[in-house]
């Protein structure tokens, strides 16, 4: 019997893929804010997908804590309730510290240039946009974590960061990113040095100052259109223009 052609099963769960990566990109740089609405039909005219192809990208962002899903099939962007939200960095903070402890004294030198050249990406970045220096923080630490070969530790951890770009997008107060460089850059030196208990200090107090820079006080809604907001995004990912985590350097 001739074998399946993958095109066709392939097709609508990378168009799923494409829709979560638009989506959770513009929640993590606060195009989107919690609580905003994410109709159905709006997505697929968006994407130019059927609206069950666009639930089904609902769906697996609800299953990583940044879209909740109500009744009458609506859904919005999620809005953590600040318990919600400490109650995520402390879970973050062990799963990181295991990332680090992982790590430690076992990086290739092509593993640590790349993450000195995520850091650098993220200096070029300084005095712009917050969101855009909040992303490019989260995705130091997602790298860190396909560092470690661990399909779940990657998972985990990518979810758990996630969520917590939505609680900083919803509670955090302007800050400088010169303190989480210099603590990203930290981090490196002591995973090249091999030396677990200090990186995985350094991972613990990093994190907990990014939790501590969190206010009670949401920031006011903006109450923009979602076709407009999602615009950039969708023009991104179907271009095939998305910004993508560099290729992690497998270790000799």
């Amino acid at each position: 019997m001739a074998a399946r052609s993958p095109t066709k099963t392939s097709e609508p769960s990378d168009k799923v893929s494409v829709i979560c990566r638009a989506l959770r990109r513009a929640i993590i740089e606060q195009a989107l804010e919690p609580g905003a609405k994410l109709p159905e039909d709006s997505l697929g005219e968006r994407f130019g997908v059927s609206r069950t192809i666009a639930r089904h990208a609902l769906g697996q962002l609800a299953a990583e804590g940044l879209v909740e899903l109500r009744r009458n099939r609506i859904a919005v962007v999620a809005t953590p309730s600040w318990q919600e939200a400490r109650d995520a960095f402390d879970i973050r903070i062990e799963l990181e510290r295991l990332v680090v402890r992982q790590l430690a004294g076992k990086l290739t030198k092509a593993q640590i240039a790349e993450l000195n050249a995520h850091v650098d990406a993220e200096e070029r970045a300084r005095g712009g946009s917050d969101a855009v220096s909040i992303r490019l923080a989260t995705e130091f630490h997602i790298l860190l974590a396909h560092m470690t070969n661990s399909p779940i530790l990657v998972r985990y951890v990518s979810e758990v960061a996630y969520r917590c770009c939505l609680t900083l997008s919803l509670y955090s107060r302007p800050h400088s990113t010169e303190c989480a460089i210099n603590e990203h850059r930290a981090i490196i030196a002591a995973l090249g040095k091999g030396d677990a208990a200090k990186v995985m200090e350094l991972m613990h107090h990093h994190l907990d100052s990014v939790a501590n820079r969190a206010l009670v006080a949401p920031t006011p809604q903006r109450g923009r259109d979602l076709l407009d907001i999602l615009a950039p995004y969708a023009d991104e990912v179907t271009g095939e223009r998305v910004v993508k985590l560099t290729k992690v350097a497998r270790r000799g």
